[in-house]
């Protein structure tokens, strides 16, 4: 049986693994506790947010909505890599999941397909949600994929816990996939690695960032739909295109392929803060602005 630390004692232990954490109001007290206990906890939950933007994915975490209340979670781990705790007790976040994937996590070993949803979740795991659109192509960058790791490896070594204790919801509660992008085999890896520890079963490769062509990208930029009478489609557009939206220069990735209007005003603005200016800053990709972003926000690119 595991007693969760005061919600003080959370915090530090994750700043202790490295963890950059932002405090949201008054999380520590945030909890859904009147609708049932919080522990005994057996292990870490790890979640896709299906949203962009860290101030309002952090926003919907913590608040929830009419259906679903918050907390939805105990902390968000944005794009760059900081944890910011929406809540500290119960939270709305695994669900009912399998009963037979619970004495598994207990008993750290392989777990068992899920294929039930009798168990409250939200009582016996910490939850972790992950800024990601969860389609498969959102990137996963290096510092978030980090930070999950530290927030996991802080929690089972506090606990005395393995990385055996650290799951994915899709691993919980049937139907589920989340989180998409990466397999948990390949963090629990990670996990058992920082605790020192050999890994906790056959290792899965590291996620494949996506692959944008910049000559693709910049035939689709250059083209001008009011003049040739229709845009150049290609599906990495919506791979920098959401790098715009983590970076707060871009409302959202569009679902054509093509380089609109407003996506070329987005680029302009990452040229400008990448140091350009004038005809440099024209919302044309180039190699080094292209590489620059794809470095921050998880893709690479191919001349």
């Amino acid at each position: 049986m595991a007693t969760p630390p005061g919600a003080s004692a959370f915090a530090e232990l994750l700043r202790d693994e490295g963890v950059t954490v932002v405090e949201v109001g008054d999380w520590e007290h945030h909890n859904r506790n009147s609708r049932g206990p919080w522990g005994p906890v057996h292990g870490v939950m790890i979640h896709h947010t299906v949203t962009f933007g860290t101030d309002r994915t952090v926003q919907i975490c913590r608040t929830g909505h009419a259906s679903l209340p918050g907390p939805l979670c105990h902390g968000v781990i944005a794009k760059d890599g900081r944890v910011h705790l929406v809540g500290y007790g119960r939270a709305n976040h695994a669900g009912l999941g399998d009963d037979d994937v619970l004495r598994a996590v207990i008993d750290e070993r392989p777990l068992p397909a899920d294929n039930e949803a009798t168990t409250d979740g939200n009582r016996h795991f910490y939850g972790f949600e992950c800024e990601n659109l969860g389609n498969g192509s959102d990137p996963w960058p290096a510092a978030q994929l980090a930070a999950i790791e530290k927030v996991s490896a802080a929690i089972c070594r506090h606990h005395g816990w393995s990385a055996r204790s650290v799951i994915g919801h899709l691993e919980w509660q049937p139907g589920k996939v989340d989180p998409r992008g990466f397999g948990m085999g390949y963090m629990r890896d990670r996990v058992a690695k920082r605790l020192g520890s050999s890994a906790p079963g056959p290792s899965l490769p590291a996620p494949r960032p996506p692959e944008v062509s910049l000559s693709k990208v910049i035939k689709a930029a250059k083209t001008d739909p009011a003049r040739s009478g229709s845009p150049v489609s290609y599906r990495g557009v919506a791979v920098v295109e959401t790098a715009l939206v983590d970076a707060g220069l871009l409302a959202k990735a569009r679902s054509d392929g093509h380089w609109g209007t407003t996506t070329l005003t987005a680029y302009a603005k990452w040229q400008r803060s990448c140091g350009y200016s004038g005809t440099d800053a024209d919302g044309i990709p180039g190699p080094n602005t292209l590489r620059r972003l794809g470095a921050k926000y998880g893709f690479q690119v191919d001349a």
